[in-house]
């Protein structure tokens, strides 16, 4: 139970439970019911009980017999249901109902008052509820102990639970659907701060947002204060480690002028094979020192800046189109939409990746260079450069892609420019992929979409 939706594994649980409650609920209600059904029924024997004492009386010859039977009419139906039954010392007297039948008492001592029956058995089998009552007669009546015995089947009172049972059913399932119901909102109401919390997270992964807020409830008040309380840790960090960064690559720049001057003086007192590797070797640590000062730039800037993306393309263009190597090419460089296209970079930072870019394409370019840009969704922004130039060895531009491939460490202009492209690019978070279009080049940017991309879309 690690992975799906919480909501449903709650509203889950508690719909079982609340089925299994109410089911034990309707359990223990049909055991009250059959209960209170069998008290009634020992109250009316027990009436019935009195109606026949009260009903005997003594023949001239000494017999005891009834000067009328209940009014209940089972009592004359043969298998009615209701059975009563006299034992004397002079013989037995029942009733009609019983036909042909006589009621065994169990072997119990004669108790004074009312005995109730529970497990009488009809000679047929069929179970029976019964009283018993051993009185002593009035010396009009003999003055004889007697035993009065009156049951009724069961099977009314089962009847009568059962429908009592059925009854409940529809009620209680309604009762289930209306609590499941109830829980299910209140799952919704009460785990709404966990989905709040969630936007808030995407927020901040957009770069809509830079702190979860302390507006939430008691239970998840300490996780976002927590939460934010790591985030700025990991902030200071990453400032103090960009900072570092920047600091070693700038402390780095004076050592290398010194070699450089070094290597003059070398030149100068004809060692220029020395001078020429000091030089070569100065050359490639300060692309690497430039390098690492773009990404400390690009990352400060980060969620902070925005710059339109065709505006820019169309100043760059501008620029290259008055060079000689762009003013003898087709430049189009027309957007698939009039509407505003920021991402997450500084205007300084995205004309100098896609000048880098322009470049390059100018330098290889025959005829012509096309420019294309497009939103691909709410969070990024597609920009493609191409050339129609010869392009590149599909070996080679799967190695430039491979990742960790140092592009600058290629020689000619195209791997530099891409260098500084992709530096730039994916220090904002984006992306760069390279393919050839037969004829030429094309070379796909994907920027992250700045705030106001976000409410734009």
């Amino acid at each position: 139970m690690t992975r799906g939706s919480l909501r449903l594994r709650l509203a889950l649980a508690g719909a079982v439970a609340i089925c299994l409650s109410l089911a034990l609920a309707g359990w223990g209600l049909t055991l009250l019911f059959a209960a209170h059904v069998e008290r009634r029924a020992v109250g009316e024997l027990e009436t019935h009980l009195n109606q026949v004492l009260g009903a005997l009386e003594q023949t001239p010859n000494g017999a005891l017999t009834l000067s009328s039977q209940p009014a209940d009419p089972r009592f004359r139906q043969p298998y009615g249901g209701l059975y009563w039954q006299l034992d004397s010392a002079e013989g037995t007297l029942r009733s009609r109902s019983l036909w042909d039948w006589q009621l065994t008492l169990p072997a119990i001592s004669p108790t004074d008052g009312l005995a109730v029956l529970r497990d009488l058995r009809a000679p047929d089998g069929r179970r029976l509820l019964g009283v018993e009552r051993s009185v002593v007669l009035s010396p009009s009546l003999g003055g004889d102990i007697v035993t009065l015995l009156l049951a009724m089947d069961r099977k009314a009172l089962s009847a009568a639970t059962r429908d009592f049972a059925g009854d409940l059913l529809p009620y209680l399932a309604l009762l289930a659907l209306a609590l499941i119901a109830a829980g299910w909102l209140q799952l919704r109401i009460g785990l709404r701060p966990l989905g709040e919390l969630g936007r808030r997270l995407s927020a901040i992964r957009t770069g809509d947002a830079e702190r979860l807020g302390e507006d939430f409830p008691n239970e998840v008040s300490p996780l976002a204060s927590d939460f934010d309380a790591l985030l700025a840790a990991r902030e200071a960090e990453m400032q103090a480690a960009r900072q570092r960064a920047g600091d070693l690559a700038h402390g780095l720049k004076t050592p290398l002028q010194a070699l450089l001057g070094e290597s003059q003086r070398l030149r100068q007192a004809g060692q220029k094979h020395t001078a020429g590797s000091i030089e070569q070797i100065v050359g490639r640590m300060h692309e690497h020192v430039d390098r690492e000062l773009t990404r400390t730039r690009v990352a400060a800037r980060a969620g902070r800046a925005s710059s339109d993306v065709p505006a820019v393309i169309a100043s760059v263009a501008d620029v290259i189109m008055r060079t000689p190597a762009g003013a003898r090419l087709d430049w189009d460089t027309s957007a698939t939409t009039a509407t505003p296209m920021p991402v997450a970079l500084d205007p300084a930072d995205l004309a100098e990746a896609l000048g880098a870019l322009l470049e390059n394409a100018a330098r290889h370019a025959s005829r012509r260079v096309v420019v294309r840009t497009r939103i691909r969704d709410t969070r990024s922004i597609e920009v493609s450069v191409r050339d129609d130039g010869p392009g590149l060895p599909e070996s080679a531009l799967t190695e430039l892609l491979d990742r960790g491939a140092r592009l600058d460490e290629r020689s000619g202009d195209t791997g530099l420019g891409l260098a500084i492209c992709r530096e730039i690019v994916e220090g904002a978070g984006g992306r760069i992929r390279l393919e050839n279009a037969h004829p030429g080049l094309r070379a796909r940017l994907t920027l992250p979409t700045a705030r106001q991309a976000q409410r734009l879309t």
